[in-house]
């Protein structure tokens, strides 16, 4: 039976990259995509076989602006979506708060609840919560007004790291080599009123999707960002897409992020539900550190369907049947082959069975 889904944010690549799955999975599906930007690249897309992206999209309030749920509750009844894909943070937010008003949400949708949400969207309210523990770097929240020069130098030391609290992309993202560097970012960067500074981690950056259900671990699958799009137009060399990355099947990736969630789930008092995405980073010594949650599928997760992990599929089913029944269970997902993936600006990423291509005798001149 044909579904009528709504994606906000549809201008962003992720929002983008579910909408694919969902037209390659379900051609008979109709997508609503909405979005804040009139410009937004998702209005205007078209797939492989010539179709639109979108079969009908608008441009919506904020989510902040008081019209916003009165808006989305319209567009519900007018073009009876029958669920949806929220994607950008800041919605899923408001999403929960509308969630504890109203006992419902204005249609179905798969997420968690606004008291783990709003804290893994903040990067310093998710330090506090795992301050002491192994599973984050030294870090310390500083502000423009309270930049803490000292405590800086003294408590995390040179190099260091520095981001926004909030936002993904690398938004505010340097390694600091002194004191002097550290005022100059914050002049610069003088719109943002809040950062967290932590340790200066060189190993392996890590990433990990997973799939929670009221509280039980279901599944996940990890991959390293190994370079980034156009990293040389970032300060950090970090811009938030991954150009090369590798598939991993190491399971103590995933299990030292189920681990970090169940911490939290005790801690707030609050059952894991939704999907989780984790951005880690080793250490000099291979430790895994969490440098950031995301409430929502990441950036890979078109890919990752495309390589046999499929959470996007996964979230229509549960979202269609009101359960996880369907779901497998899969808490350590290993691929069939050692996949790679190349990922562009305005090209399709590119999936490749291995890295063994890249030495290729035949590709040589």
């Amino acid at each position: 039976m044909s579904k009528t889904i709504l994606v906000t944010g549809i201008g962003g690549l992720t929002p983008r990259s579910i909408t694919t799955i969902i037209k390659e999975n379900h051609p008979d599906y109709k997508v609503i995509g909405c979005d804040v930007e009139k410009k937004a690249m998702g209005f205007f897309m078209t797939m492989k076989d010539g179709k639109k992206l979108v079969d009908e999209y608008y441009i919506c309030p904020r989510c902040t602006d008081p019209e916003y749920f009165p808006w989305i509750e319209r567009l519900v009844e007018e073009k009876e979506i029958d669920y949806a894909f929220v994607q950008p943070e800041s919605e899923i937010v408001e999403w929960g708060e509308y969630y504890e008003k109203n006992g419902e949400f204005p249609c179905p949708v798969f997420m968690g609840g606004k008291l783990l949400s709003e804290s893994l969207r903040d990067k310093s309210i998710m330090a506090d919560l795992l301050e002491g523990t192994d599973y984050i770097p030294k870090t310390i929240k500083v502000t423009q007004e309270n930049p803490r020069f000292e405590e800086v130098e003294s408590e995390i030391g040179f190099p260091c790291w520095i981001r926004a609290t909030e936002g993904t992309g690398g938004l505010g993202s340097l390694r600091l080599d002194d004191i002097s560097s550290y005022k100059s970012w914050l002049f610069i960067n003088a719109k943002i009123p809040e950062f967290t500074v932590s340790e200066f981690l060189t190993g392996r950056h890590l990433a990990n999707e997973m799939l929670y259900y009221n509280g039980e671990y279901v599944k996940g699958a990890s991959l390293e960002c190994a370079e980034y799009v156009m990293a040389n137009t970032a300060p950090s060399h970090v811009t938030g897409n991954t150009h090369f990355g590798r598939f991993l099947n190491e399971n103590r990736i995933n299990e030292f992020c189920d681990s970090c969630i169940k911490y939290l789930e005790k801690k707030l008092g609050v059952p894991a539900h939704g999907i989780l995405s984790f951005d880690l980073k080793e250490d000099s010594q291979g430790n895994m550190k969490v440098t950031e949650v995301n409430i929502r599928h990441m950036a890979y997760a078109g890919v990752m369907a495309h390589v046999g992990f499929d959470l996007i599929e996964d979230t229509i089913k549960i979202m269609e049947d009101g359960n996880a029944d369907r779901v497998e269970r899969d808490q350590y997902h290993h691929y069939e082959k050692p996949y790679i993936f190349l990922r562009d600006v305005d090209v399709e990423p590119i999936i490749l069975d291995s890295e063994e291509i890249f030495d290729d005798p035949k590709v040589r001149f």
